[in-house]
């Protein structure tokens, strides 16, 4: 492939994305505006913003390349990854956003009451965010590598030199603009290529590749007589259900997706927001998979010689490799823009997120200047993690955040929303039970420090949400039970607050007689919102003067 049509590609997108997000800081005249877009993006916008951000290198690369390599069965990726969007709109999407608040922290503090199970959100949220952000650099790292031959290392620190400084500049407000535009970039980017890969095999009149129907036998290359080796042959079934349950529970956890759902106006945009978003990455995930099904046609001979982890590069072979000649070097240099779409607007979401609570219980003080130094500290280190550690395949190391966020968040979510006897303790339970024994499993899997890579024990420790996510629920059940006398004194306000719809909110006066709701907590409520008490201006998630400039 020419390098330079790749190389032009990615500074167009470097270039498109620098100049829409100064577009964005144009307009970010407050600190409001900085850190939650002011609460006033729309469903279509803030959808295209949450469907860029959340179709990352995961998305983009690694299901084809897992498709490849260990066939039907890693359809399940597509269709958790869409699932969990309509987990997430039933459940958490409404309430959420009545909540007030910007991050799950925020949310753990105001429905408990109690600065401890915030502290361990804080962690496990900073935790998932740098999980999932190491397979995004990793990906870039492998985008340009493949492509250019550039060092690995240079396109993970391309990756986190363009979101650290678009976060800087314009905050939420510019990200918004910015990631609906790589949404629109990433889907073109798969679209086209795919319909003129299509066309070349009608043309040929190639035989359809065979999928193997026993997941757990290896696939035999017949362009090199290798065979591509399953790291899920000894227990496909166990972690085939490990995976539903990661990706089905863990999308209303992910830190980047609830930040997100406080920019809406009200409940009701959030709601409609997370139905468009579901028509958008389905329409998506309806292209990975055939990448996947072509690849095992025309290019078995370059993916065979390599690792399964290489095997997420079949996406950027495979339109040179069809298609060949100036046609295939330009299709190619789409995929490589596209490829580099998905890094940057994943990792910026991540990043904000990340930054958002490192500014708030980290830091020792306040403000957009310490939110701009806590972006560094929550790129550097996943950075760090992606040049030292080993590649695994970009959705198998996304899929192990899932499992992280389903144990530990979604237990929060689902009983903090709809269980009134949620206690303090029972929440502290959950969290340190189901999602740091899953924190611990993925993260010694990644870092590749636990037992060998085959029996019972790497299984379970690779995809611990069958076990996790049951052990956080009963942790939190059973330990609020046992402990009756710590029920939040105001949860009867809070609860009101978070299943009544905005315009049946009691009035200020009222909310105040009952406590304050959320605000009793410290906690924030919306200031958009006339009808309700209104938030103590030194809470760390709500700007400290909403006419502040930037």
């Amino acid at each position: 492939m020419n390098d330079g049509y790749v190389i032009g590609a990615v500074a167009f997108v470097v270039l498109a994305s620098v100049l829409i997000g100064g577009f964005g800081l144009r307009i970010s005249r407050t600190t409001s505006d900085f850190y939650v877009a002011s609460r006033t993006v729309g469903p279509a916008l803030n959808a295209a913003a949450i469907s860029g951000e959340y179709l990352s290198a995961a998305s983009f690369l690694g299901v084809a390349g897992l498709l490849l390599v260990y066939g039907p069965d890693m359809l399940w990726y597509p269709v958790g990854y869409t699932a969990g969007y309509l987990v997430l709109l039933i459940f958490v999407a409404a309430p959420l956003r009545r909540s007030g608040a910007y991050t799950l922290p925020d949310f753990a503090e105001g429905r408990l009451e109690s600065i401890g199970v915030r502290r361990v959100v804080s962690f496990l949220v900073v935790g998932t965010g740098w999980l999932y952000l190491v397979p995004q650099l990793q990906g870039a790292g492998l985008t340009l590598g493949t492509l250019t031959g550039a060092p690995r290392w240079f396109g993970a620190l391309l990756v986190a030199a363009v979101v650290v400084l678009a976060l800087a500049a314009g905050g939420m407000r510019s990200i918004t603009f910015v990631q609906a535009f790589q949404y629109w970039l990433k889907l073109t980017a798969l679209l086209v290529p795919a319909f003129f890969v299509l066309l070349a095999w009608h043309r040929d009149g190639a035989t359809p590749p065979d999928f193997p129907t026993d997941p757990s036998t290896a696939w035999p290359d017949s362009g090199t007589g290798q065979q591509f080796a399953s790291s899920r042959a000894e227990h496909p079934l166990y972690a085939t259900y490990g995976l539903i349950t990661a990706t089905f529970l863990g999308t209303m956890g992910l830190p980047h997706v609830v930040v997100r759902f406080y920019t809406s106006p009200d409940g009701r945009t959030a709601r409609r927001t997370t139905v468009v978003v579901l028509a958008l990455i389905g329409l998506f995930y309806l292209l990975p998979p055939l990448y996947g099904w072509l690849g095992r046609l025309y290019e078995p001979g370059v993916i065979g010689a390599r690792t399964p982890g290489d095997a997420d590069a079949t996406v950027l072979l495979l339109p040179g490799r069809v298609i060949g000649g100036l046609g295939g070097d330009l299709l190619g240099a789409l995929v490589a823009g596209g490829a580099f779409a998905a890094f940057l607007s994943t990792a910026s979401g991540l990043t904000m997120a990340v930054a958002g609570v490192l500014s708030q219980d980290v830091l020792p003080a306040r403000g957009v200047q310490h939110f701009r130094l806590a972006a560094v500290l929550a790129m550097g280190v996943p950075l760090g993690g992606a040049l030292v550690v080993s590649a695994v395949p970009v959705a198998d190391a996304v899929g192990m955040a899932f499992a992280v966020s389903a144990s530990a968040f979604c237990p929060l979510l689902v009983l903090g929303i709809w269980w009134r006897r949620l206690t303090p303790p029972g929440a502290l339970a959950g969290l340190l039970l189901g999602g740091g024994s899953a924190f611990v499993a993925v993260t010694v899997t990644v870092a590749g420090v636990g037992p060998a890579r085959t029996g019972w024990s790497h299984t379970l420790l690779a995809w611990p949400a069958l076990w996790s996510v049951p052990v956080g629920f009963l942790a939190m059940v059973l330990v609020s039970l046992a402990t009756p006398g710590s029920v939040p004194p105001h949860t009867s306000a809070t609860m009101t607050r978070l299943h009544l719809p905005e315009t049946l909110s009691v009035p200020r006066s009222a909310a105040a007689a009952e406590g304050g709701g959320l605000r009793s907590a410290g906690r924030p409520s919306d200031p958009d919102r006339p009808t309700t008490d209104v938030p103590p201006r030194d809470h760390p998630s709500v700007p400290e003067q909403e006419g502040e400039r930037t």
